[in-house]
């Protein structure tokens, strides 16, 4: 008997055992894991993760693992590297200027197959998106990708620092005349050290091998613009930055740079101004969850003031790519289209600081009375009136973006005459150019 009641406990606990297993394998089976790769700064990353956590307690079918990699141009390494691999993610947020890499690997879907799925946009749906975002999306006018969240470019500047030196602090510079005139007063040594203390403008003189390089290019683009230029011609055969409109932008540049002694300036522009070093700084809405915490002192958000031809700025942004490793590519797109619907977009809008990427999103009545408490973030929107979307290269982009973040360092930091430097660019692009099979 003391055999046989101990056998009955083994076998108990051998069925226990088995069943415990086959729940924790059934619930394990049961969850579809997507993992996902973004660079988002840390300002904006508790939005995401907010939202990420919604889907799931909205899916609870869904797993949604996040990988964070510091910045866009080690992520694109890193997804290459995965592509060799076979260990890519079910999708990634880019900057569409690595977009072309993930092409020519054959490692992205055609949005094409999910848009017109079953479960899929119509038409109207589509055309919502604001086109700027699109279009860079497109290679040889194909979709890869669905724009995540939009960015643009404006002015910041502390009201502060203007009334201390005689300039009203309602009235930002509004041209480049009045840009370099207010960063010359506005660097300033206030205790007679022979050393400045606030210097009036952050010029974004950045190394051409970083990983910023491509924060200064996107800085100086809407400059090239202002002045009447382009990127390259329409049939990219040819660059165009070089024309008397870029070296106009480059020598505005250069100017201010030398007049208020730049050179010794060595914070970074979003710390330089929330430390009150820089009174001027150019930046997006994803530093607005940390700049909205500024107590000490009054500042406003502004357009680029006009150029020789006209007001411009970029409207731009990151995408999402689904990968074809992937083994949930229609989970993934269902991610896709819940996070890009109008009121998800409002919701990591108002949270991150990033523009919406649907224009029925403006329409929203809760975001248009969000955006009447928060004014920083709504002249960040209104500039959507005065955005362009940057050229859509096909080929070589990286390379292309290197060489004009090259002229303009060597221009700021080296001391190379602007036009010297952009035509050694132009000649330089136009060589890589060359090598695209038509």
């Amino acid at each position: 008997m003391k055999v046989w009641s101990a056998l009955k406990a083994v076998l108990l606990i051998s069925l226990l055992t088995f069943l415990s297993c086959k729940n924790e394998n059934e619930f394990t089976s049961s969850k579809i894991e997507l993992t996902f790769w973004h660079s988002f700064v840390a300002n904006t990353h508790p939005a995401l993760k907010e939202l990420l956590d919604q889907y799931e307690k909205e899916n609870p079918d869904v797993k949604i693992i996040e990988q964070y990699v510091p910045s866009g141009d080690p992520l694109v390494q890193k997804l290459i590297t995965a592509i060799q691999s076979n260990t890519t993610p079910d999708l990634a947020w880019v900057h569409t200027d690595f977009l072309d890499k993930l092409i020519l690997a054959d490692a992205i879907y055609k949005m094409d197959y999910f848009i017109n799925g079953e479960n899929g946009f119509t038409e109207k749906e589509f055309n919502d998106f604001f086109p700027q975002l699109i279009s860079n999306a497109k290679w040889n006018d194909t979709l890869y990708a669905i724009p995540m969240e939009a960015t643009t470019l404006a002015l910041l500047y502390n009201k502060d620092l203007f009334k201390q030196v005689g300039l009203d602090p309602n009235k930002p510079p509004q041209t480049w005349d009045e840009l370099k005139e207010y960063a010359n007063k506005l660097t300033i040594d206030t205790d007679g050290d022979g050393k400045m203390n606030h210097y009036g403008f952050y010029v974004p003189a950045l190394p051409a091998s970083g990983a910023l390089s491509i924060w200064m290019l996107l800085q100086w683009e809407p400059y090239l613009w202002q002045a009447g230029g382009e990127f390259l011609n329409k049939e990219q055969t040819k660059a165009l930055f070089n024309s008397e409109a870029g070296v106009k932008a480059l020598t505005l540049w250069k100017k201010m740079y030398d007049q208020i002694g730049f050179d010794s300036f060595s914070m970074t522009h979003d710390m330089g101004f929330i430390a009150q070093a820089c009174a001027m700084i150019m930046d997006g809405p994803w530093d607005l969850p940390s700049l909205r915490k500024i107590k000490n002192f009054d500042w406003g958000v502004a357009p680029l003031p006009e150029g020789p031809v006209k007001r411009a700025t970029y409207v731009a942004g990151e995408h999402l790519t689904i990968f074809k490793n992937s083994k949930h590519p229609d989970e993934a797109w269902k991610f896709i289209k819940w996070f890009t619907s109008p009121e998800i977009q409002a919701k990591f809008s108002i949270e991150s600081g990033y523009m919406p990427v649907r224009k029925s999103t403006l329409e929203l009545q809760s975001y248009k009375d969000y955006l009447k408490t928060d004014p920083y973030l709504a002249a960040f929107v209104e500039q959507f009136e005065i955005g362009y979307a940057r050229q859509n290269i096909t080929y070589y982009r990286v390379e292309i973006n290197q060489r004009v973040a090259e002229a303009i360092e060597s221009t700021l930091l080296g001391d190379m005459d602007p036009k010297e430097a952009l035509d050694k660019a132009a000649e330089q692009v136009n060589e890589i150019l060359s090598r695209v099979k038509r």
